[in-house]
């Protein structure tokens, strides 16, 4: 299956910040408007041909680990083919160098020192994807959540019912739901850390429900709706939350950029400051305009989207990745190696080298050593 459309969450949040921004100093009279009409070069810094960015969705707010990465996308631009390339990177991927999942990066580098937490996912995904990354991205999806209620809420179609009976609370990750810690320790000890626990810890979860066709979304919702990992049958693969991430995506910039978000400036000005306070980018202030020229020529441009994953169990796709017993070597946790190797990213990279130059790339049965 290869979506057409755009993404993960972020990816959409990227441009519609970007496409608003002129409409602020258009507000406020600045001299961009002069530029955009007038200047039509993009003088971004490239390693070739291509754009590369690094998109991080984070939880923040009172969540478990609030700067973990709970989505992560390496998007390749080409404005010469009109093309992107979109290559989802799942959380649990074990990186050496790190000594941690994938999804620990941003928070390592943050830990260490502000402004670091960009590097060190960039320098940790190119790693795995073996491409430069020129340009960084992170949003904290609680931004996400009052946007979304900003504007009105979203109406998304969905395809199948989705029902979820362990979606976790915020805040009550850690909660002991009544039990005592003796109780806690021998349970814990009997499950690895991805099976669900929420039989066990009823506190900590809830279920949630959107029924088969048209579903109005407020901001909490439109995050359930796409963050939901526990679904009962197809909906609980990843191509499926994708999917759904994709779906919602088209409908927030849809709504974004109609008539009645557009001119109201009280909401305009409303959602550039939630947007712009939920990240952190190193792209620099006098950039935004070159991506918002680049974005306009990417109107019509080819999108193709790919998943770096153990595959589908539904559908008999295989993957690239595996996941190995439990072992001290990854520190008792559940995580996903390449499957020719731990540490070994060759056969992603390649992958990755052909979606980028080629699209739609297929993985063969039998891993490539």
């Amino acid at each position: 299956m290869r979506n057409k459309k755009i993404a993960g969450i972020v990816f959409a949040i990227i441009i519609v910040l970007l496409l608003i921004k002129p409409l602020i100093g258009v507000l406020k009279f600045s001299p961009v408007l002069f530029g955009l009409l007038f200047n039509k070069e993009v003088s971004l810094k490239k390693a070739d041909d291509n754009i590369n960015i690094l998109l991080l969705g984070i939880g923040g707010g009172t969540h478990e680990g609030p700067n973990l990465s709970d989505t992560m996308i390496f998007a390749s631009i080409n404005p010469v083919k009109n093309k992107t390339t979109l290559v989802s990177i799942p959380r649990d991927m074990w990186v050496s160098d790190l000594g941690a999942k994938i999804n620990t990066a941003y928070a390592q580098g943050e830990k260490k020192r502000k402004g670091g937490g960009l590097i060190l996912a960039k320098a940790a995904v190119s790693k795995i994807v073996g491409e430069p990354i020129d340009y960084g991205f992170r949003i904290d999806f609680s931004g996400f959540v009052k946007a979304v209620d900003m504007i009105g809420g979203l109406d998304v179609a969905t395809d199948r019912t989705l029902d979820d009976n362990a979606y976790p609370i915020e805040g009550k990750e850690d909660a002991s739901c009544g039990h005592s810690d003796e109780e806690i320790k021998a349970y814990t000890a009997t499950v690895s850390a991805e099976e669900d626990l929420s039989s066990f810890f009823v506190c900590r979860y809830k279920s949630i429900h959107f029924p088969k066709g048209e579903n109005r979304l407020n901001g909490e919702q439109a995050l359930e709706f796409v963050r939901s990992r526990h679904a009962l049958g197809l909906e609980g693969s990843d191509f499926a939350r994708s999917a759904r991430q994709e779906k919602v995506i088209k409908a927030f910039k849809d709504k974004v950029l109609s008539v009645g978000t557009l001119l109201n400036p009280g909401k305009v000005f409303g959602l550039y400051d939630i947007l712009q306070s939920s990240i952190d980018t190193d792209i620099k202030q006098d950039e935004f305009d070159d991506f918002i020229r680049l974005f306009g020529k990417l109107k019509t441009a080819k999108i193709e989207s790919a998943v770096v994953d153990y595959g589908d169990s539904f559908t008999q796709r295989p993957g690239l990745l595996v996941n190995p017993p439990l072992s001290q070597d990854y520190n008792g946790a559940w995580v996903l190696i390449p499957r020719i190797g731990s540490g070994d990213f060759s056969e992603i990279q390649k992958y990755v080298d052909c979606e980028i130059k080629v699209g739609n790339c297929p993985i063969s049965q039998t891993p490539n050593k």
